[in-house]
């Protein structure tokens, strides 16, 4: 079982601007989402209500990338849509700078409310259901 601190250890590895980048999101996503469980799942930090990924971030070549696997549908246009029959959206950051932290609470606050069935994706084999 992985903890928070493994997802400490991720952020440790960061750039210096990364690691800023990584920090400010973990601390947020922490302080507007303390009922979720969280760990590095599939080698990246990853939110969790009630076993249904919510929200995550991973490190691209050139960026840190915020997802929440249900952004599709929170009608955000900071977010940018994914491709395929998922229904995630995410944005990249390259500065701590670019956060806007009163949007992400924002977009945290819909990830509790706007949720698609991904933890049982596998047993529907690929079907996604709306939680309501």
């Amino acid at each position: 079982m992985f903890s928070p601190m493994d997802i400490q250890a991720f952020n440790e590895m960061q750039s210096v601007e990364d690691k800023q980048i990584c920090k400010l999101i973990m601390k947020t996503i922490n302080e507007q989402l303390p009922e979720a469980e969280s760990k590095i799942w599939h080698r990246h930090p990853v939110w969790f209500l009630d076993g249904n990924p919510i929200v995550g971030y991973s490190k691209l070549k050139d960026c840190i990338r915020l997802m929440f696997w249900s952004g599709a549908d929170f009608d955000e246009p900071d977010l940018k849509l994914g491709t395929g029959k998922f229904k995630d959206a995410s944005i990249r950051y390259t500065s701590v700078n670019q956060i806007q932290v009163d949007d992400l609470k924002r977009w945290l606050l819909k990830s509790k409310t706007i949720q698609w069935d991904y933890k049982n994706i596998y047993k529907k084999k690929g079907r996604l259901d709306k939680i309501q």
